[in-house]
């Protein structure tokens, strides 16, 4: 992996869960194959606690998920970054959009949105209805990013080639919203950015997420990591394992079964030599054997049972 000038970059990777409650087997995957692929080629790996939104963030959930990587055998390179320490930056950020006139308010409402606008396939796409009206900030007022239809595109390492016309599939994306919380895509691109982030590895179900953060990357002038999505585990009702589906909190007493199930649900099941292995040897071995190559091609998996 090398820079614009050729000189060779070190591979440095992360994963960034938010703390709405303790990691679950989903969780447990985005964590497993973004450390594989980050120890296989001698890189850094860091954890980032997503914690902007607070109404549904739980009281001791970040030290809970911390726990839970180190007694699975998880070691993160740097110091934890959080990124509620972080919202000066992102607001500098929109201040600079905001100066670009990039960025414009909104006082569209969710209810007149869905009335508005059309079913786009990631939901509805906003109309543009403020684009033009020239809004002062004020209550109850987001910030919406002016997009364009032109491809954005990307090749995601395992999924292959993917882009979206932002204006025309998803619509001008809200970046702060209206109760002045720092939206998710800002965050991320300051943040990848910020520590040097060379390949982001996390689920699927963020693979439509990426345009509009490349997009923010060029507005910004930051970089753009590459990108590989694992397949999301879904239960069987094909919901994504989340809290929102009521999903169950790994084990902590006994991480060594839910760390095989993680590896056998990215088609790298350990040999029946390793079945009274500890989680050292479990390691070693998925490191040495890591080959993105192996993950199945596809979205959506239903969760393979600790055995």
């Amino acid at each position: 992996m090398s820079d614009a000038t050729g000189t060779a970059r070190r591979y440095i990777g992360r994963f960034a869960p938010s703390p709405t409650g303790p990691l679950h087997f989903g969780s447990l995957i985005a964590a497993t194959g973004s450390y594989l692929q980050a120890r296989s080629k001698r890189g850094l790996w860091l954890v980032r606690i997503e914690d902007l939104d607070l109404p549904r963030e739980q009281p001791g959930a970040a030290a809970h998920i911390l726990r839970t990587l180190d007694a699975y055998g998880f070691q993160w390179d740097r110091e934890v970054v959080y990124q509620s320490r972080r919202t000066p930056i992102y607001h500098d950020a929109l201040s600079r959009l905001l100066t670009g006139g990039h960025v414009y308010y909104c006082g569209c409402t969710r209810t007149q949105i869905e009335a508005q606008g059309r079913i786009g396939t990631f939901g509805p796409v906003y109309p543009g209805t403020c684009r033009a009206r020239k809004l002062c900030d004020g209550r109850g007022r987001s910030l919406r990013v002016a997009t364009h239809d032109g491809a954005i595109g990307f090749d995601d390492a395992h999924l292959g080639h993917f882009s979206q016309r932002l204006e025309s599939e998803t619509g001008d994306f809200v970046i702060r919203r209206a109760d002045g919380q720092i939206a998710y895509h800002l965050a991320v691109v300051m943040d990848d950015a910020a520590q040097g982030i060379t390949q982001v590895v996390r689920g699927a179900d963020l693979l439509d997420s990426t345009p509009r953060q490349i997009y923010l990357q060029r507005l910004l002038g930051l970089p753009t990591p590459n990108y590989l999505h694992l397949p999301v585990a879904v239960n069987e009702s094909g919901q994504k394992l989340s809290k929102q589906t009521h999903a169950k909190a790994i084990s902590l007493t006994d991480p060594r079964p839910y760390l095989a199930a993680a590896l056998r649900f990215l088609n790298h099941g350990p040999p029946s030599s390793l079945q009274a292995a500890g989680l050292g040897d479990l390691w070693r071995w998925a490191i040495e054997t890591w080959s993105p190559d192996r993950i199945p091609r596809v979205h959506r998996i239903e969760r393979i049972q600790p055995v």
